[in-house]
């Protein structure tokens, strides 16, 4: 799962399960979220993402507002390249 895709769907099986309404790891699902959403996530992390999307209402809503944030700052920012000469002076003050 990559940045790129589309929010992670609910299997059948994990419909027949009731869905939590409160996250007990909140923190560290949302280091994981910002992860895979920076395309920086572990194997491991990426399956355990995916299980407990399929019952935490929290962590999907969490992934698909991060998500939608990510996106929009990606559309609306413009990257522009830093100037040579302001790269060589930190460079240069970096070295010395």
């Amino acid at each position: 799962m990559n940045a790129s895709l589309n929010t992670p769907s609910v299997t059948e099986e994990a419909q027949k399960q009731p869905m939590k309404l409160n996250c007990e790891h909140h923190a560290e699902c949302m280091k994981i979220i910002q992860s895979i959403l920076d395309d920086e996530a572990t194997d491991a992390e990426k399956d355990h993402f995916r299980d407990n999307m399929e019952k935490c209402i929290p962590c999907i809503e969490a992934y698909r507002l991060e998500k939608c944030i990510k996106d929009s700052l990606s559309i609306k920012l413009e990257k522009k390249p830093c100037p040579k000469n302001i790269l060589d002076t930190i460079i240069l003050k970096i070295n010395s």
